[in-house]
């Protein structure tokens, strides 16, 4: 072949390579929008946007300007925003006060009504972070906390005269968005503190962030061991793993009376692999024993088998210690366990998904979650927030209204970011909450003991099932 045709091949096998490579830079760079989180679909345009640029991540939070759940928003909700968005308060708050009367049970338009009330007065902000696109019904549970807060607050004259603003955030229970959310919050000085995040791993990857912008965030909902002592600006009113999984084995050993346990768990969550390793260390520590423990997250995981080989090798409790993006699987577990072992696990399964789906198969298995509704009948919180929303709240609710309380009383003691943080720190801080004072440890830990649940039928749902508190334990 002469050099004239080699250099011709060769050129052409070079504009070749060339054209497939940008075929396939194309391709990734188009993949690279697709969401495989279990999105809602009223949120999957939001989500698909690249979490790298800023602009998006901009998208994701609202005061009242844009909806963040558009589905089922009634029409006056959505005239509400555009008013809010042109300084046409008085508009704003006529609609949001007529959508809160078709639908009461509405978190998001009441902290827009509260923060259009505001208008242009001033005010002080704070931000609740929430996993919208990854949980709506976790989201929906926490805001209604924060929003019952800043409605009590803000109707009682304000902190000192000065009413308060809630900027919601989505941050779709996405470590890596909760990050660039929080470096977004950490720029804005008019954010005076935050409420959230909801998983722990979304937390623990936004916690950094909070410290290096000295900006102070509580948990209402991230219990894993590895958020204690993180940051000096990191709080939760939350109790961590170590409470449940003593709670629990001590029901396990002194209740059930039962020695051996196997673990179901996710491997690829801070929380669940806390509790998880909180529980044995628990067992091991009462004397009881681990004989197996089996990974929810692989893709080929297979119930049926597990349940099998965990009775085979001694088990006489099922622990599941999953998170809610493994709930589906320790569903699954518990249907085809069949009432042959008892069922513990830990606050993920507390969702309607496990009466619901898992009904008479999950029957008296014990829950250990931070409070429950019914197991204290001398706290005003479980009236005023069934008036207020027209149903009763869960346990995320509960503790996101006393994260929010926290802060309002950080706020009234020095309302800078240094000051809130100094106030939580303190010997002597106290706050009233929805499940008792609200102290915290120097971790920034809550030194509050968990509330025992189980399934049992009943007509407060409409699932024929409910979670009923365990007294005297």
């Amino acid at each position: 072949m002469s050099q004239k045709n080699e250099t011709a091949v060769l050129i052409l096998s070079l504009l070749i390579t060339l054209g497939l490579a940008g075929a396939g830079i194309w391709w990734l760079t188009n993949r690279s929008g697709t969401n495989f989180g279990g999105l809602s679909p009223d949120n999957q345009a939001l989500s698909n946007k690249s979490p790298q640029s800023e602009q998006s991540i901009e998208q994701r939070l609202s005061a009242g300007k844009k909806l963040l759940i558009t589905g089922g928003a009634t029409a006056k909700k959505q005239e509400a925003v555009g008013a809010i968005a042109s300084g046409n308060y008085n508009a704003a708050i006529a609609n949001l006060e007529t959508s809160l009367q078709a639908n009461r049970n509405d978190p998001e338009a009441l902290i827009y009504l509260n923060n259009a009330r505001i208008g242009n007065q001033k005010s002080y902000t704070i931000a609740a972070a929430v996993p919208i696109g990854g949980d709506i019904n976790a989201a929906l549970e926490i805001m209604r906390g924060v929003a019952q807060a800043q409605n009590e607050i803000n109707q009682s004259g304000g902190i000192n005269g000065t009413r308060l603003k809630v900027l919601i955030a989505n941050d779709d229970n996405n470590p890596e968005i909760a990050s660039q959310i929080a470096s977004i919050l950490g720029k804005n000085s008019e954010v005076l503190g935050v409420i959230g995040h909801f998983g722990s791993d979304t937390t623990l990857a936004a916690s950094n962030v909070y410290q290096q912008n000295q900006l102070v965030a509580i948990s209402p909902t991230s219990t894993s061991v590895q958020l204690s002592g993180v940051g000096s600006n990191i709080f939760r009113t939350v109790p961590s793993d170590r409470f449940a999984a003593n709670a629990l084995s001590r029901y396990m050993l002194t209740q059930l009376k039962k020695q051996k346990a196997a673990v179901f768990f996710n491997s690829t969550s801070s929380y669940s692999k806390s509790l998880k390793d909180e529980f044995t260390t628990a067992i091991y520590g009462d004397g009881g024993q681990i004989v197996s423990e089996f990974d929810l997250a692989p893709g080929n995981f297979n119930a049926a088998d597990s349940v099998k080989i965990a009775i085979a090798q001694g088990a006489e409790v099922i622990m599941l210690a999953s998170n809610s993006a493994t709930i589906d699987q320790a569903l699954q577990v518990v249907q085809v366990n069949a009432k042959r072992l008892p069922l513990l696990a830990g606050d993920g399964a507390y969702t309607a998904k496990t009466l619901q789906i898992g009904g008479a198969a999950a029957t008296d298995m014990v829950l250990a979650v931070p409070w429950h509704i019914l197991a204290d009948p001398q706290s005003n919180f479980p009236q005023t927030s069934k008036q207020l929303w027209n149903a009763e709240v869960s346990w995320r609710t509960a503790l996101a209204y006393d994260a929010t309380m926290a802060l309002i009383a950080g706020l009234g003691r020095n309302p800078t970011r240094t000051g809130i943080q100094q106030a939580l720190s303190a010997s002597d801080f106290s706050a009233n909450g929805a499940s008792g004072p609200i102290r915290f440890l120097p971790s920034g830990d809550r030194n509050r003991a968990v509330q025992l649940v189980s399934v049992q039928p009943g007509n407060r749902t409409s699932y024929g099932y409910e979670f009923v508190p365990i007294s005297g334990f």
